[in-house]
């Protein structure tokens, strides 16, 4: 009896053990036993119920946002910098900073759109301006950084100075070939730069007298049996110490054009959104009306990416019937339908052919749509439920719109199952914004509108097809206006943006947001509600009075 006692004892001790293994086993992530060659001392997940997963969070059944609840965090075992910010904003765009402009007239201009993209995210130009204005502002941003110049201004020997100068005041470079007949693929005759006319006074000469001559030039050759590759390029440009290189075929055409400046914008904006042809990824807004598609048509021509169809409430025929006709006449230029706050909206707008989704209704802090029309939802629980279904489900990307005040609300959205943010009041303020400064109390102030406020829906009509009411003889607003302190250049804030991000993923446990996101969907990622003294409790308090600056460069 006294054997068969100690025999049951250690059975039981066996069965517990292996018990607490396997519960140990199942809430730990993968993760390298080494860090550098160095033994990984770390165990990697959370115990059992210390914390929610973020389907317990949701399925609570309440409205949550970005301030309700926080991320638990994780074992690190690699640095900051490691942390790749890579995701697709539709099913075939992929950028590496998870950062997209909002297409509000207070916010996204041809600057902002070059900016952001430069540094690795995507502007959407707004549609409150004409058709042809909006195109224009497309070609700007996709003409600042080249590859190769595939389509460059071209002019003919009897071409003046003051045409020159035209193109540089309305597009900003002067490297110009000269060709026979002034066409592309004509016969290259010569180039002329802005050193060769900056002396001229008379502005009738004619090119074939100031510029510098095909013999002089250093040129590329292009041929089906040896094509030139744009590294080739860039090393001719660098050996002789030249602006601009024409590139020629084998009948001495020309073929493309290659800048000096592109290349070193290379050097400076490595992490810079970029299409195939290694121009800078740029998006446009249009309506929902039928004049909208002439506008579409504008922007193709002009080279967009991206098309962003903008409506506060997306789930609708109008939207539909866009999507179906943008898909069915320019397969090439991907669509970003929206915006929904729920599955069954989403679904409607995928399976139209979206690409991509813009999720919010009335969260941003400009709008008001919740509190005019009561309708929307909170922007946590948006996000979640809408990227269970698109991203998880059906594989189309969404980004959350609205609700975005700080780095840790985009953290939040990214691990919700966001591809990215769109930041509208983050960037307000900015210097690439569209606007003039002005002074009150003595604070650098900038406008920002909601583009469903009165303000904005007067200045254009293409304001009010958002919130479909262009044509009521009673608008109701569903935005406000108002104005934001300078926040100075966003070549230093969206370098903040991403280094904060970079950090808040390493704290939470993962270096990239495709771990992230693939961790969370299997209960991995763990978070907490908050009560409202704990979110007092994690801001600022107990002081008399503080600064707070949110970053420094060294």
């Amino acid at each position: 009896l006294k054997l068969q006692f100690l025999y049951l004892i250690a059975s039981l001790d066996l069965h517990t053990t292996r018990t607490m293994k396997r519960s140990a086993s199942a809430s730990t992530p993968s993760k390298k036993t080494k860090t550098n060659g160095i033994e990984n001392p770390g165990w990697c997940g959370h115990f059992p119920k210390d914390g929610l997963t973020l389907q317990e969070l949701i399925g609570g059944g309440h409205g949550l946002t970005y301030d309700d609840f926080l991320l638990l965090p994780s074992y690190i075992d690699f640095p900051a910098d490691a942390v790749s910010l890579k995701t697709k904003v539709t099913k075939n765009i992929e950028i590496c900073a998870p950062f997209v402009s909002s297409p509000m007239d207070t916010v996204t201009e041809d600057q902002m759109a070059i900016a952001l993209a430069l540094m690795g995210g995507l502007g959407i130009l707004h549609n409150n301006m004409t058709p042809e204005a909006q195109a224009d502002q497309v070609r700007t941003v996709k003409r600042f950084r080249n590859g190769f110049i595939m389509h460059p201004k071209v002019l003919s020997p009897e071409d003046t100075v003051e045409d020159v100068l035209e193109i540089k005041s309305k597009l900003g470079f002067t490297g110009i070939p000269v060709t026979e007949g002034g066409k592309m693929n004509g016969k290259l005759l010569g180039l002329v730069c802005y050193k060769d006319i900056d002396t001229v006074s008379d502005l009738a000469t004619k090119l074939k007298d100031v510029m510098v001559v095909r013999n002089n030039l250093v040129v590329g050759k292009n041929s089906k049996d040896s094509p030139i590759t744009l590294q080739q390029a860039q090393d001719i440009l660098h050996a002789a110490k030249k602006g601009y290189l024409p590139v020629v075929d084998e009948k001495d055409c020309l073929f493309t054009l290659c800048s000096r400046q592109d290349t070193s914008k290379s050097q400076a904006f490595p992490l810079a959104s970029l299409d195939a042809k290694m121009q800078l990824r740029c998006g446009a807004a249009i309506g929902t009306r039928p004049d909208d598609k002439d506008r579409a048509a504008k922007l193709v021509e002009a080279g967009v990416d991206v098309i962003v169809i903008d409506s506060s409430q997306g789930n609708s025929l109008y939207q539909i019937d866009m999507i179906r006709h943008l898909k069915a006449k320019y397969p090439q230029v991907d669509v970003i339908a929206g915006n929904v706050v729920t599955k069954g909206q989403a679904k409607n707008l995928i399976d139209a052919g979206a690409d991509g989704l813009r999720v919010g209704m009335g969260a941003g802090s400009i709008c008001i749509t919740q509190e005019v029309m009561a309708v929307g939802r909170p922007q946590a629980t948006a996000v979640y439920q809408v990227s269970e279904y698109a991203t998880k489900e059906r594989g189309v990307p969404v980004i959350a719109d609205g609700g975005i005040k700080n780095i840790g609300h985009i953290a939040k959205a990214l691990t919700l199952g966001a591809s990215a943010g769109m930041l509208g009041g983050l960037l307000a303020g900015t210097s690439e914004t569209p606007g003039e400064y002005f002074f009150s109390n003595g604070q650098r102030l900038k406008k920002y509108r909601g583009m469903g406020s009165i303000e904005a829906m007067q200045q254009g009509k293409e304001s009010g097809k958002r919130y479909l009411s262009e044509s009521q003889k009673v608008q109701v607003a569903q935005g406000v206006s108002g104005s934001v302190a300078d926040k100075g250049s966003i070549h230093s804030f969206v370098p903040y943006l991403y280094k904060g991000m970079q950090q808040a993923l390493q704290d939470v446990g993962y270096d990239s947001v495709v771990a992230l996101q693939k961790n969370m969907y299997a209960g991995e990622v763990r978070c907490e509600r908050r009560t409202p003294a704990a979110q007092q409790e994690g801001g600022v308090h107990g002081l008399v009075s503080y600064e707070k600056r949110l970053f420094a460069n060294n």
